[in-house]
């Protein structure tokens, strides 16, 4: 019997084609007008499964976009592992920034520039000739598969949560790995334990029915600029800490070991002050910069709009100001719960002549954290290490994810995060690209890791 790994190395150079053919797709979701292009690349992708040897291959809908299932069942009494990916991409503006055009793959270096080669083409790609390669060597897999791939992730999935509600029979599994993600560096690991939640609001704050002329009206009509702007500065305190009553409430403490963890993995501030462009590092005192990041909340102002913002001058007082904010959020705060503390506390400021009206908006996503010793987990660790020949780096994203959540709710299952692009390949950027190494080691890494989620189970 032939091993697996000899399949795919026999097949890199067709792998490779088959690729290109996928990025050749401008499967765009945010335009209207690639709407057909996603649906082609989620017949790209359905074809594929098929030609790996996957079952039940079928071209699904949320909302007017396409999902792309299939399965695998034919392990008895072994786990049953949803994999997860997306075939849309971003917008390629600028064009004009592209070396090459970004819907014709190109190879130079070992590497291949498209967009979407790197989120999530080619990472998503990888688990499937890793199914093909088990399947045609071995006429089987380690334990049940099932894929879910999608077409509007970079659109934040909004017809997802209603879909898998829908779907959850069919969707159901004990465990969830998620093709979108990458590794620390060509040489280290990562292995992302929990990212951070999500809540959205508006803040308006309504003066004088109408702007008014500064001199006229100025010093005896109160400004909404100025009230929101003192209103908003008052949210933190000295130190840093968000004052708005029970923010903090519901905040997991992190133990020593999540902050061991945090602790070994490479900081260089003089390089992160360079890399964004500031002289020096804010935050609540008495974390790291890491632990400011990963594994405690937030309240941003995102954005203040109000009055005159063109060139020159024009002497009034606004009739409104508003501002956009949100809130970053860690276990087990709950989006609505936070959005309603900060709702409750800033409409109830007493500001003479100015009324604040706060609008909580449908852009959430709740706080994810997966069991260090979930056998997912401890099973993705094994592999890393195997590849890397080191221990990966145990990370928790400031950002937010909030399919893994939704996979946690409506399956009971959590997801480990499995891709292997790296960080620089310029995803959403002009010259997005992905390491054909890369490409090839994540084959290996979705292969060996199906064996030993198997082993992991059966202790």
């Amino acid at each position: 019997m032939a091993d697996w790994r000899d399949y795919l190395e026999e097949r890199q150079a067709s792998f490779v084609e088959d690729l290109k053919d996928f990025l050749r797709i401008p499967s765009i979701s945010a335009d209207p007008a690639h709407l057909p292009d996603v649906d082609c690349a989620a017949a790209w992708v359905a074809a594929r499964l098929q030609a790996a040897g996957l079952a039940h291959v079928e071209v699904l809908r949320a909302g007017c976009y396409p999902m792309v299932y299939g399965d695998w069942l034919g392990a008895p009494g072994q786990p049953t592992v949803l994999i997860y990916g997306h075939f849309d991409v971003q917008p390629v503006d600028p064009v004009e920034a592209w070396t090459d055009p970004p819907f014709s793959p190109t190879i130079r270096d070992g590497r291949i520039y498209a967009r979407g080669a790197s989120d999530d083409k080619g990472n998503m790609l990888a688990p499937i000739l890793a199914l093909e390669a088990l399947l045609k060597t071995h006429g089987r897999l380690p334990v049940n598969v099932k894929v879910l791939f999608e077409g509007q992730e970079e659109i934040l999935s909004p017809d997802l949560p209603d879909f898998v509600a829908l779907h959850r029979t069919r969707l159901a599994c004990d465990m969830a790995i998620s093709a979108d993600g990458w590794q620390w560096s060509a040489t280290e690991a990562d292995l992302r334990v929990g990212l951070r939640g999500i809540c959205a609001l508006e803040v308006v704050a309504q003066g004088p029915a109408t702007d008014l002329h500064a001199g006229l009206y100025g010093g005896a009509v109160a400004n909404p600029v100025h009230a929101l702007v003192a209103l908003l500065a008052s949210i933190h305190d000295a130190s840093g800490r968000v004052t708005i009553p029970g923010f903090y409430d519901d905040v997991r403490a992190p133990s020593d070991d999540e902050r061991r963890r945090l602790a070994a993995i490479p900081f260089d501030e003089a390089r992160y002050r360079r890399a964004i462009g500031v002289s020096a590092l804010a935050g609540e005192a008495g974390f790291t910069t890491r632990e400011r990041i990963g594994i405690r909340p937030t309240f941003e102002i995102n954005g203040i709009t109000g009055g005159y913002t063109g060139p020159g001058v024009k002497t009034i007082i606004p009739s409104s100001a508003r501002a956009a904010v949100t809130c970053r959020l860690v276990p087990d705060q709950a989006p609505e719960t936070v959005a309603l503390a900060v709702k409750r506390h800033l409409e109830s400021q007493r500001l003479n002549g100015i009324e604040i009206t706060v609008n909580i908006l449908p852009n959430a996503a709740s706080p994810y954290l997966i069991p260090m010793d979930h056998p997912a987990n401890r099973a993705a660790r094994d592999v890393l290490v195997t590849l890397y020949g080191r221990e990966p780096y145990y990370t928790r994203s400031g950002g937010s994810i909030p399919i893994l959540d939704l996979f946690r709710r409506e399956l009971d299952a959590y997801t480990v995060i499995y891709g292997f692009g790296l960080p620089d390949e310029n995803f959403h950027a002009p010259d997005e690209f992905l390491r054909l190494d890369n490409f090839r080691r994540g084959q290996e890494a979705y292969a060996l890791l199906l064996e030993q989620i198997r082993l992991r189970w059966n202790r």
